[in-house]
């Protein structure tokens, strides 16, 4: 295909029109120190072979995961992904499909949609699932938008233990649409702070996160009783799905709309992206759910047949009675969730979030003798807080050169919290790194 840039008659033309005088004007908004002066410093043209190597070189410097221990989760964790995935995956029937359009001509990617939805509701404990959204934050986001449309109430109370970068994605959606957005303080046991929203009044949702951001299992039960006293629906966000293979689902809880990340299910945490929106409600809101969902049905001579059977964004026929702009699923990802989910089945599941869980708890445990404080006190599942001696960062820092990444500093997103750490353990991490780990903190602070 050939590239044709756009020339300098067509750039000044495109200035005139939008009233800027230079590319450097419309730029301006940007901070200097994030804009790159002159142009790209590329090599020149070499052969394939050569650029073989330029890559494994590059390669080497990066800092990958065998090389770093890491106890890193935070919303994006590393598991093992089965064998099968990746072979699975790799075959064009899924690769290469599309969203589809026009569904009789997809029935084998709509099937794969419907295993998925069915895998998620029965996760989550809900009703009905979509096909998927792009990710936990915008679905987080799309469930608020939809608990308006059922209740008509543009007030939200948003738990302050929702993932940061969730909370902020919530408000680019949510405030300039003039919904009034009200935080909700964390107890000292580590949990969200209910008890203010008795004294709410024209409240539309409640959102909580279970496990929450600084590891902790909310109490979605005493969640749900609350907000349904107030007239508002539950929104139950999560990070960690695998947490509901050990713990109560949020819909036997109370939930009305459950929505998160669905990564860990056999997608590659490939530095940073892409996600899965994962997204499931009660039947009753189904015609408020945004996204698309695919149903099963029988043609007239009684064969099984899948057809997309809501599809409600605003390109459709709907228009201005659409409920979401999202214009597609993450569909290669939403079916290699289903195939995961597959590949482990029920037994599978329980298995595997009891290892995470044991040894995410052992690693507490080692922790809490070596005299290291564990300031919540709440069950946690693969994530808890560490709280470190003053000047951890020195020793953060000294940790990250030996190659070991020391769980996240949550200096940065809650104010007190300078000492504090929030570490992770999945079933990737040895008894042998996590002895490590004691041990180095203990050689750094002889006193603990």
């Amino acid at each position: 295909m050939t590239y044709l840039p756009h020339t300098e008659e067509d750039i000044s033309e495109m200035l005139q029109v939008i009233g800027a005088s230079s590319l450097d004007e419309l730029f301006s908004g940007v901070p200097e120190d994030c804009r790159m002066a002159g142009g790209l410093k590329l090599p020149g043209p070499v052969t394939e072979w050569e650029l073989n190597d330029m890559m494994a070189a590059l390669a080497k410097t990066m800092a990958v995961a065998p090389e770093y221990k890491v106890f890193l989760g935070a919303g994006s964790y590393h598991h093992y992904i089965p064998a099968t995935i990746s072979y699975l995956l790799g075959r064009s029937e899924f690769s290469t499909s599309y969203t589809p359009y026009q569904p009789e001509i997809s029935q084998g990617t709509l099937q794969a949609v419907f295993e998925y939805q069915t895998f998620v509701s029965l996760l989550l404990g809900m009703d009905v699932a979509n096909a998927s959204l792009y990710d936990g934050a915008s679905a987080l986001a799309e469930g608020l938008l939809m608990a308006a449309r059922v209740n008509g109430l543009k007030k939200v109370a948003l738990s302050s233990l929702i993932h940061p970068s969730y909370r902020q994605v919530v408000r680019t959606y949510l405030q300039p649409a003039g919904f009034e957005i009200i935080e909700l303080p964390h107890t000292p046991e580590g949990r969200t702070e209910l008890a203010g929203l008795k004294s709410l009044e024209g409240l539309g949702a409640v959102a909580v996160q279970s496990p929450n951001f600084v590891g902790c299992m909310e109490d979605l039960a005493a969640a749900a009783d609350l907000a349904h006293s107030t007239g508002a629906l539950l929104v139950a966000s999560f990070t960690e799905p695998l947490a509901f293979g050990l713990y109560r689902s949020p819909g036997s809880l109370g939930a009305d709309i459950c929505c998160g990340e669905g990564q860990s299910f056999g997608i590659a945490q490939s530095y940073g992206g892409p996600g899965l929106g994962m997204f499931a409600c009660l039947k009753r809101y189904v015609r408020s759910m945004p996204g698309r969902l695919v149903g099963r049905t029988e043609d007239r001579d009684g064969k099984p047949g899948f057809v997309l059977t809501l599809a409600t964004r605003e390109q459709h026929i709907r228009r201005e009675k659409a409920t979401s702009n999202i214009c597609t699923n993450s569909g290669l990802c939403a079916v290699t969730a289903a195939m995961y989910m597959a590949s482990l089945g029920g037994s599978g599941l329980r298995e595997l979030a009891r290892l995470n869980y044991d040894k995410s708890e052992y690693l507490k445990n080692e922790l809490r003798k070596a005299g290291f404080g564990i300031p919540f006190s709440a069950p946690t599942f693969n994530e808890f807080v560490v709280e470190l001696p003053a000047g951890s960062q020195a020793v953060y820092h000294r940790l990250l050169d030996r190659k070991m990444v020391a769980g996240l500093p949550l200096c940065s997103f809650y104010p007190g919290m300078d000492d504090r750490y929030l570490l992770c353990v999945t079933e990737t991490r040895t008894k042998m790194d996590m002895d490590e780990l004691v041990s180095r903190l203990k050689a750094d602070y002889p006193v603990a």
